[in-house]
């Protein structure tokens, strides 16, 4: 695919998911399929949902925390966009998408850090740990990182004014 090629795709409609704990820690998973790659849980919208229920079903999906175990807290004002670099447009999605378009929800856990099991139907993560917000963008990988700046942003106010014990 050319650049102008990949410049006429539109985005892929998705999700992403800041999930914090009581400390304003938020979660994060390092990639199966790419070790070193960490990154918030995210996903695409299925035909009829809405955003937040998008949300919560990739949450579930990805991390097995289930919906009445979060408080869902805001989500970004706009939509965040990211171009993924050129060789991989053809390879993911068939190749329809130059990247993706995302909606952002701030969650917070209300229950116990063991709902949080890996071994999923489709397992997307090799290990998960809480990390502080302000050290999330140096384990993010380079093509995510102004989307990830941009919801660190949004959510700055809110992770700082959460209940200890939600």
């Amino acid at each position: 695919m050319t650049p102008d090629d990949i410049s006429a795709l539109p985005y892929r409609p998705c999700v992403g998911v800041m999930l914090a704990n009581s400390l304003g820690q938020v979660w994060v998973g390092e990639r199966i399929d790419t070790p070193g790659a960490w990154q918030m849980p995210q996903g695409g919208i299925d035909k009829g949902e809405t955003p937040q229920i998008a949300a919560l079903r990739e949450l579930t999906e990805e991390t097995s925390v289930p919906a009445g175990q979060v408080k869902v807290i805001g989500h970004s004002p706009d939509w965040l966009a990211y171009d993924l670099p050129h060789d991989l447009v053809p390879r993911l999605w068939k190749g329809r998408f130059r990247g993706q378009k995302q909606m952002w929800f701030l969650m917070q856990l209300t229950g116990a850090d063991s709902l949080i099991d890996l071994n999923t139907e489709h397992p997307e993560f090799s290990r998960w740990q809480w990390m502080a917000p302000d050290a999330l963008l140096s384990h993010i990988v380079p093509f995510k990182r102004a989307v990830y700046e941009d919801v660190l942003r949004a959510f700055e106010p809110l992770l700082k004014s959460l209940p200890s014990d939600p």
